[in-house]
């Protein structure tokens, strides 16, 4: 495997298969874990939720604000999805390492082994930012295909 200081992983953080249609966006972003994560109930809604580093505060609900009903004072099922997601993504261990959770993460192989040592509380925040940098993500996810850079990204290239 190629070892070099500007690869990003450690092997134990390779990407792993997601469920791209359940949880939709997942990133590490800003001190925080956060997403989109599809209801199970109702096709046309979705969930934002977010951990934060650190303090381990969440907050799940709808893109409109309205609070997820599972929430009632830890983190809900599409919290567990979000982060279940995100230790596929980025590995358990750097997802572990990003939160701040001080234990050993190897032994964890589920996103509850994660979240039982988060002492955070329910934080009520707006959706509004996480969904903005969703649609942003499916808009360039969407792009056809250009060998030309793209506007927005020429800073990433040059």
């Amino acid at each position: 495997m190629l070892q070099s200081s500007f690869w990003p992983y450690q092997p134990e953080d390779l990407p792993q298969k997601r469920n791209v249609k359940k949880v939709p966006f997942v990133e590490l972003f800003n001190d925080r874990v956060q997403g989109v994560v599809s209801s199970g109930s109702d096709i046309n809604r979705v969930y934002v939720a977010f951990i934060e580093a650190g303090t381990g505060d969440f907050y799940c609900s709808t893109n409109n604000n309205r609070p997820c009903g599972g929430l009632g004072g830890r983190p809900c099922s599409h919290i567990q999805e979000m982060l279940e997601e995100a230790m596929a993504q980025y590995g358990t261990a750097r997802v572990g390492r990003f939160l701040k959770i001080p234990i050993d993460v190897s032994q964890v192989t589920a996103a509850w082994g994660l979240i039982q040592h988060l002492n955070g509380s329910q934080k009520k925040e707006p959706a509004n930012e996480v969904f903005s940098r969703f649609l942003t993500y499916l808009r360039y996810v969407e792009l056809p295909t250009s060998k030309h850079p793209i506007p927005e990204m020429t800073w990433f290239v040059s």
